[in-house]
């Protein structure tokens, strides 16, 4: 670990054959990609370096046509273009194409190529098997919409709680004919009667980045089960804390965002993510540790 830290204040030499990636999203100043990526380029002694792009979004077309132009590599996209930008690409994964949005591109000689690593990374977060079990995914916004497809393409079923019942209801409604998918508005109620039969909750809302609590929670969790929160900041959310207190095992949300930057920086590279590297710049830059 202590390795890690000392290459990563290095720099690697910036040439002429340089490849170049980056993030673009509007406003982009909090994106923790850089760190991360270029601490992983520096460690596997890759050539690349990873920058930050604040784009408008009257800008977002000429942006993608910049990396045509320029030749660069690859991108992240980030709010509030990841909806939007697959309008601009020649050509867009599975995940990209159900889930609706677009995170990760990458370019193959001219043709542009966009993914969803948000569904492998939520994968590769949970790390366990979900075939034949029954999840619980509160929220029905773009970190939802990847989880729940993640889950029924591995074979789980999954009931959606939101606090819109309707956009629980469409997304149920777009994903039915790929697995078992129910929808309900987010209330105790509904929270508690879906957990009866639960093995895995999987909280896709930002409830808990601001200290608040899921109404109904402690009453509807059981040790049995294992939660996620993908919410990363707090590293301990209420609802974490209430599932350790129970007994049940957790997930926290920083894995997902390690795995789904792992992800991009395998299709981009060709190469196995150092993710050790990647974990320890992560944990640092969040959590000081």
């Amino acid at each position: 670990m202590k390795r890690a830290i000392k290459r990563e204040a290095k720099s690697m030499p910036i040439d002429a054959t340089t490849k170049v990636v980056g993030v673009i999203g509007y406003p982009i100043s909090h994106s923790l990609s850089p760190q991360m990526h270029n601490s992983a380029f520096l460690h596997l002694g890759l050539n690349y370096v990873y920058l930050a792009w604040e784009v408008e979004p009257s800008n977002l077309k000429l942006a993608i046509d910049g990396v045509r132009g320029l030749g660069i590599v690859g991108l992240n996209v980030t709010i509030p273009h990841k909806e939007k930008v697959g309008e601009y690409l020649d050509e867009l994964s599975e995940e990209a194409r159900m889930v609706g949005a677009v995170n990760t591109i990458l370019n193959k000689n001219g043709k542009l190529v966009g993914f969803n690593t948000d569904v492998e990374g939520f994968r590769r977060a949970l790390g366990c098997s979900v075939k034949d079990k029954k999840v619980v995914v509160l929220g029905a916004g773009g970190a939802g919409r990847a989880v729940v497809f993640a889950l029924i393409k591995d074979g789980a079923s999954c009931i959606i709680l939101n606090r819109t019942e309707e956009k629980a209801r469409d997304l149920a409604e777009k994903f039915k004919g790929i697995g078992e998918v129910m929808a309900d508005k987010l209330t105790p109620s509904a929270l508690k009667r879906a957990m009866q039969e639960a093995d895995i909750l999987v909280n896709a809302t930002s409830l808990g980045m601001k200290g608040e609590s899921i109404e109904g929670i402690e009453d509807a969790l059981r040790e049995d089960i294992l939660v996620m929160d993908l919410v990363y900041n707090p590293r301990e959310t209420p609802l974490l804390r209430i599932a350790k207190e129970k007994g049940a095992r957790v997930v926290e949300g920083w894995r997902m965002l390690l795995h789904q930057g792992a992800y991009s920086f395998e299709i981009w590279t060709g190469k196995k993510a150092p993710l050790d590297v990647m974990e320890n710049v992560l944990q640092k830059i969040l959590y000081g540790v």
